[in-house]
């Protein structure tokens, strides 16, 4: 039986988050590049007074051995809860699996994809437990 892990702390992360975010799209709107969000939404959260690393850097393991720089978290909130930002036309499986492997190579445990090209953000954030 695959038990759910304790996600009580990320969870009020991603209520605090998601506010934020919710602001940010609704000052900037939809159709901006990913990386304008991504200014934005790290401001917000540095405001907030929340601790965030932008593009932090994970190694990768392959075949027992750390290859440094393996790949970026767009924004690492509280060295808890990854976020995944996106501006594209839609969420595809790929971006689904990206935000997972992060969590799983991290050894996190949960992870918001937030698509900021969308009409309402309420309809661009999924959020993704690491089960393993």
């Amino acid at each position: 039986m695959n038990e759910q892990p304790d996600v009580s702390l990320e969870n009020e992360l991603a209520t605090k988050v998601i506010g934020i975010a919710m602001n940010v799209h609704s000052q900037l709107g939809p159709g901006l590049l990913e990386s304008a969000y991504k200014k934005a939404l790290a401001y917000k959260l540095q405001q907030e007074g929340l601790f965030i690393e932008i593009e932090k850097k994970i190694p990768l393991m392959i075949d027992g051995i750390k290859i440094d720089g393996g790949f970026n978290i767009d924004i690492l909130v509280e060295k808890a809860l990854v976020l995944e930002l996106k501006s594209v036309e839609s969420i595809s499986e790929i971006h689904f699996a990206q935000t997972l492997n992060y969590l799983r190579l991290g050894k996190f445990k949960l992870g918001l994809l937030i698509n900021f090209n969308v009409p309402k953000l309420k309809y661009g954030i999924k959020r993704i437990i690491n089960t393993k």
